[in-house]
């Protein structure tokens, strides 16, 4: 299904150039400017932390993490906006553009975003994924992106189509429908489990996932029969969270992604000169259609719910000197929230 939208989008979207059937389409003309890039990165990662015991004498380990690295590929055609100095020869995959996530680009026309990162941050290993194509006109707005951050847990495949009302060239407004597909945030494997007092059964848990536990003995084995712990302790303060998160993915990665309808509003403000720029969007969706289903986050919230998302980007030279900067971007979707924000003052010495 998502394959299938994706393609649908990628469509429309062509559909929605200059009136030329397609094989009268020049390729050529959408990618000129664009750039293709793969990179690596790498550095160390936090330092080794030695682990002390004393059960069997005065023992010493060292708990080492590996180093940390990004493996980027990609390929875009976004214009900068003014604001954006495009400091570095080459692009590395590591560069930060906030304002990709406007609704109006800095062009009219067609722009495009594919990028894949592999990356491994203290250890753990995630795959981040960022693809949108958007076709902005001075009348509406044609957008599809799929978005995937490993490290906010948030996956989820995005299309939308608006209307836009130009207020000046620095001002506009849009209202249309958006369509998104994920999993079913909100569903809660662990809720038949449980118990009326707010705990949680689960040992009862653990031996239905192939566990096995002597009580006598106080030993607890894994379903491929290793011995896990030898204290309750240990079971519960290390064996049983492990257990637990294992089961909500697995029961997660059981069920079919859902179709969410919604209305979405929005707009984009965007001012520069030299001295001071001011670039601000946002959206909110206020409605969503109920479909009734099982697994409707509806039924897990009780009803309707806002999901938001917009960004600042604000700079200000005092003098030649002195100047200063607030950016950030926020996104709370089915109640899940990932964002980022920096600010700072720059001095420079004549």
């Amino acid at each position: 299904m998502k394959k299938l939208i994706i393609i649908a989008c990628i469509i429309l979207t062509a559909c929605a150039a200059p009136k030329k059937c397609c094989s009268q389409v020049n390729l050529k003309k959408y990618f000129k400017f664009a750039t293709f890039y793969a990179a690596a990165n790498g550095g160390t990662s936090i330092s080794d932390v030695d682990v002390f015991s004393v059960t069997n004498g005065l023992e010493t380990t060292t708990v080492k993490t590996p180093y940390d690295y990004n493996l980027a590929l990609g390929i875009r055609k976004i214009a900068r906006f003014g604001y954006e100095n495009r400091a570095q020869t080459f692009y590395d995959g590591t560069e930060e553009s906030w304002s990709d996530g406007a609704n109006v680009g800095k062009a009219r026309g067609l722009e495009f975003l594919f990028e894949v990162d592999y990356k491994r941050q203290q250890g753990n290993e995630y795959l981040d994924q960022h693809h949108f194509i958007r076709f902005v006109d001075d009348k509406y707005i044609l957008k599809g992106e799929y978005l995937e951050d490993g490290f906010a847990d948030i996956k989820y495949f995005e299309t939308s189509e608006r209307y836009r009302y130009k207020v000046n060239d620095k001002l506009s407004f849009n209202a249309g429908l958006a369509q998104r597909l994920s999993e079913p945030y909100g569903y809660d494997p662990l809720a038949e489990w449980m118990l009326s007092n707010g705990n949680i059964h689960y040992t009862y848990l653990a031996l239905q996932e192939g566990y096995n536990v002597d009580v006598a003995a106080s030993e607890y084995f894994s379903p491929d029969g290793e011995l896990v712990a030898t204290s309750r302790e240990v079971w519960e303060e290390v064996v049983i969270p492990g257990v637990l998160a294992d089961y909500t993915e697995r029961k997660r990665n059981e069920l079919d992604q859902t179709i969410q309808h919604s209305v979405v509003l929005g707009f984009d403000y965007y001012h520069y000169t030299k001295t001071f720029w001011a670039h601000t969007w946002a959206n909110l969706m206020p409605y969503h259609y109920d479909d009734k289903g099982d697994f409707s986050y509806h039924a897990y919230n009780g009803g309707q719910w806002l999901d938001y998302s917009g960004g600042v980007i604000l700079g200000y030279k005092l003098n030649k000197s002195l100047g200063t900067f607030v950016e950030g971007k926020y996104n709370k979707y089915w109640n899940r929230e990932w964002y980022d924000f920096k600010f700072g003052v720059n001095y420079v010495i004549f």
